[in-house]
């Protein structure tokens, strides 16, 4: 609901009404939609944006610019805005007058709200809503049986939201706190990786669009369930392509080798090619930027099909952590060590083979590495 900065809402001489009596349904609009909004957002229309902006006594620029980080429409000055959206204004207001969020800050906090549960919404929609609303009997139409399964259901997903929520909030803000220093906590040092389908672009020439969106939704379902549960996180889909993070290499790698195995277990799915870079990282709005996400991004366009391709900063840092040896001859010499010495020879999860340098646009020359799982008999690449 952007708007307009006219204030075109109040009354000859300047104030606004108190209390604006319920606005006439516009003729063109379907009843269920609006009975839908009603039920939906628990309350009526009965402010336009500037009586809205006044009730809640912000100016009507600062109430546009949270508006329009909400990802609202432009309504005009239409009486079309409730009680909730008066509330809304004052709380994110308030919380720019306490001091808690700068004026900036809080607009953040709209903006990143908006987009999230803007998508959550269209998914909510598109797939859940609409196969619940499905006539149950012949002879009846889909808004017959919406209202009620919505009334049902609202409750319901608020709490569930809200839960989901709270968890990764939690789980984000201990990501926080661990970090080393204040700096950490916007600029931090992580593993990220590219995972990308190959030869997708053929395939949407190919695949009828209901088979397409099937194979991208399995591939993104299952690459969210991997990252998760392997304690990595989701950064974002691009229908052919997931962005993830780790906190460290090991689990990185780990999502990586899983990804590639899972998929190439599915004979639905084409060839997978990942590429991973270890190093300082900017986070905003829970995305990533900076030249690590770049090289990932540029390691995954060189990876062999069904490999993963690492920089030398990841390189070194599972070597550091022990998850994979310099050399298959120095875990040799690691291995005859230990054996002398009657003790048990150190065990690699991971093994690293060195590509051929190479230039990479905006980059330089990056060396890169093949990631592979090691057997007992020593590296597989």
């Amino acid at each position: 609901m952007t708007v307009d900065d006219t204030g075109s809402g109040a009354d000859g001489d300047g104030r606004v009404d108190p209390e604006p009596a319920p606005d006439s349904a516009d003729p063109g609009e379907d009843p269920l939609a609006l009975r839908l909004e009603g039920l939906i957002l628990g309350a009526e229309r009965r402010y336009t944006p500037f009586q809205a902006a006044r009730s809640a006594g912000v100016s009507m620029e600062l109430a546009s610019r949270f508006w329009r980080a909400m990802g609202f429409a432009d309504i005009g000055q239409a009486k079309a805005l409730t009680e909730a959206d008066v509330l809304a204004l004052r709380r994110l207001a308030g919380l720019v007058e306490a001091g808690l969020l700068s004026e900036a800050m809080a607009v953040q906090v709209a903006r990143s709200t908006g987009q999230t549960t803007a998508r959550l919404a269209e998914w909510q929609i598109d797939s859940f809503l609409e196969g619940l609303t499905e006539p149950p009997e012949p002879g009846m139409t889909r808004t017959e049986v919406t209202y009620p399964i919505v009334e049902l259901l609202l409750p319901e997903l608020q709490e569930f939201l809200v839960y989901v929520w709270r968890r990764q909030l939690a789980a984000s803000a201990g990501r926080v706190i661990q970090a080393g220093d204040d700096e950490e906590m916007v600029d931090r040092r992580l593993a990220v990786g590219f995972a990308d389908l190959v030869g997708f672009t053929r395939l949407t020439r190919r695949m009828e669009e209901e088979e397409l969106g099937e194979l991208v939704e399995a591939f993104e379902t299952t690459s969210a369930d991997l990252v998760a549960a392997r304690g990595g996180r989701l950064v974002k889909t691009l229908g052919d392509e997931v962005l993830y993070a780790a906190d460290d290499a090991g689990t990185a790698a780990e999502i990586a080798l899983l990804l590639v195995e899972t998929m190439a277990h599915d004979e639905t799915m084409p060839e997978l090619r990942v590429g991973i870079a270890f190093g300082t990282v900017t986070t905003r709005m829970g995305d990533v930027f900076g030249t690590t996400v770049n090289l990932a991004s540029r390691l995954t366009s060189i990876a062999p099909k069904d490999a993963v391709l690492v920089d030398s900063a990841f390189a070194e840092e599972l070597i550091r952590t022990g998850d994979a040896p310099a050399s298959e001859a120095a875990a040799a010499e690691d291995a005859a060590a230990a054996e002398k010495e009657g003790e048990e020879p150190p065990v690699y999860r991971f093994a690293l083979q060195p590509m051929w340098q190479r230039p990479v646009r905006g980059l330089g020359v990056v060396e890169p590495w093949l990631l592979t799982r090691r057997g007992d008999g020593g590296g597989e690449a």
